[in-house]
């Protein structure tokens, strides 16, 4: 593994920006967000439980629920979760300020060390929603308590080495629970995740066809990073480091979080190493490594496996930086691969990270409020595969987000209609250690539109707007013309299909 793909991030500091922008997406007029759904009956006190909700991300989940479907919603139950009552409290004077009900929201304590205590909160909800990391550090009580107690299980982690633990740990135990264990449901891996779902759907419903290739490539993003994601990216590095020559191969590669049986060997191009310097010529645009590739790379892979080599076999996949095109793209894609290059090295070793450690960002802090608020992403997704009758039929996909930045904002929203996704849509009966794909499929991509994520299918030979009637179903990505809401029906296979709980 490509340690330095991993941390690029933190030589960047608590700012990075991309100033590639080779498309533009015009604005929507914001859809409403459903307040009302349908839910199964249950005997739990709770739909869903916001743990770690005084922390940075924690927060602006709960901020985000409470400003999107209020404290007290009558379709569903939720609470905030954590070590503090003092703390919780405070919280809901802040959210009090957003829906005047949260004085009425429910708060549950616990610790996350204590195996009793987080048995406890399990047995409370349908689902748990977590920020609490570093996950391999505070998590392993919590999602063990979650497998045991056959309920649904989501997180933000990037944390390859502790997901590739649970699945070795947990996953053939929570596939006989009933459990759902839902890692990566931020921004690694969602708009991974759900580009490529996309790509592959498309081509299944319109061609008949699979996916050979994924190029994915953020063209656009300016974000911020903060203590806690850099705390978590070190520990990885800990974590390697405590491992002997053996064992480091035995736990790293392309395939490294695939089933056993799925793995492929003798993988060659971008799933050697998940992306990096190049040039794109659909996209007409250099690129360089992208700095998540290695989880979200990871995560797709893991999601084509569990779906039963649904995407393509072979299937390869890769994520990069786009740079531009011409000169000035050409130096910034070098710059940029020699950054990351230099980055592993200097954090992996105590001395030089002791020295880098003083200009970043500590757990806790993280981007101001205008910086979350102006931020955005763009990922463009190239998919090459052949047609039932051998054509080759390349397809693009876009997934976004203009209203903020991916790490934070846009992550709490990702991270909270996932576990809205687990707690009330109508999901495959699929069990264990699961993805965002494998889990929760075009039931989440609906979601995350009506929150204004964008997303959209085309290909040379079809309009974009013909490319989404096919592959989402109609009114999927918005309002009728004439303003009418329209019903959405599940567009995918019996692999990913779902809908609202009657």
């Amino acid at each position: 593994m490509k340690l330095c793909v991993f941390l690029l991030v933190v030589c960047l500091t608590c700012s990075f920006e991309f100033g590639v922008s080779f498309f533009s997406f015009g604005g929507k007029s914001k859809p409403s967000i459903p307040k009302t759904m349908n839910k199964k009956s249950s005997s739990k006190d709770y739909d869903i439980i916001v743990w770690g909700a005084t922390g940075y991300t924690g927060q602006l989940v709960a901020e985000y629920l409470a400003r999107n479907y209020g404290t007290t919603n009558p379709e569903f139950k939720w609470a905030i979760g954590g070590r503090s009552t003092e703390k919780l409290n405070a919280l809901k004077e802040t959210l009090s300020e957003i829906d005047p009900m949260a004085k009425d929201l429910p708060v549950v304590t616990g610790d996350s060390a204590d195996a009793a205590s987080m048995a406890a909160l399990a047995a409370r909800t349908e689902v748990v929603l977590t920020t609490v990391g570093p996950y391999q550090k505070y998590g392993n009580e919590l999602v063990a308590a979650c497998v045991e107690a056959g309920i649904k299980y989501c997180d933000l982690t990037g944390e390859t080495y502790w997901i590739q633990d649970n699945v070795e740990r947990h996953h053939e135990q929570a596939a006989a629970t009933g459990a759902r264990i839902v890692h990566c449901c931020g921004f690694d891996s969602v708009p991974s995740e759900m580009g490529t779902l996309l790509l592959a759907e498309h081509m299944k419903r319109v061609h008949g066809g699979s996916l050979e290739e994924v190029a994915n490539v953020l063209v656009d993003a300016s974000g911020g990073v903060s203590g806690g994601t850099i705390a978590s990216l070190l520990g990885q590095l800990d974590v390697l480091r405590g491992l002997s020559r053996e064992e480091a191969a035995r736990r790293s590669g392309s395939y490294m979080l695939n089933p056993a049986g799925d793995r492929p060997e003798g993988a060659a191009g971008w799933d050697t190493g998940d992306g990096g310097f190049g040039y794109n010529r659909e996209l007409g645009a250099w690129t360089a490594p992208f700095v998540m590739a290695a989880i979200n790379a990871k995560v797709v892979r893991r999601s084509n496996a569990l779906l039963g080599n649904y995407y393509g076999a072979p299937f390869c996949y890769g994520e990069f930086t786009g740079t531009g095109g011409g000169a000035a793209g050409l130096l910034g894609a070098a710059g940029a691969t020699l950054a990351t290059g230099l980055a592993g090295p200097l954090l992996y070793f105590p001395a030089t990270r002791g020295l880098l450690q003083r200009y970043l960002p500590q757990p806790g802090e993280g981007p101001t409020k205008e910086a979350r608020d102006n931020g955005y992403f763009v990922f463009n997704l190239v998919g090459k595969g052949k047609t039932e009758a051998g054509a080759p039929v390349t397809l693009r996909a876009e997934v976004g987000s203009r209203e903020g930045d991916g790490g934070y904002k846009e992550t709490a929203k990702m991270l909270a209609e996932s576990a809205l996704c687990l707690a009330l849509a109508d999901l495959p009966p699929r069990a264990g250690v699961l993805t965002p794909a494998s889990a929760m499929g075009l039931e989440l991509v609906k979601r995350l539109n009506k929150a204004n994520m964008f997303f959209s299918v085309t290909e040379d030979s079809l309009a974009p707007e013909s490319i989404i009637s096919k592959s989402l179903g109609p009114g999927l990505l918005g309002k009728k013309p004439n303003g009418a809401e329209e019903e959405e029906k599940a567009p995918s296979s019996d692999l990913i299909r779902g809908g609202e709980k009657k």
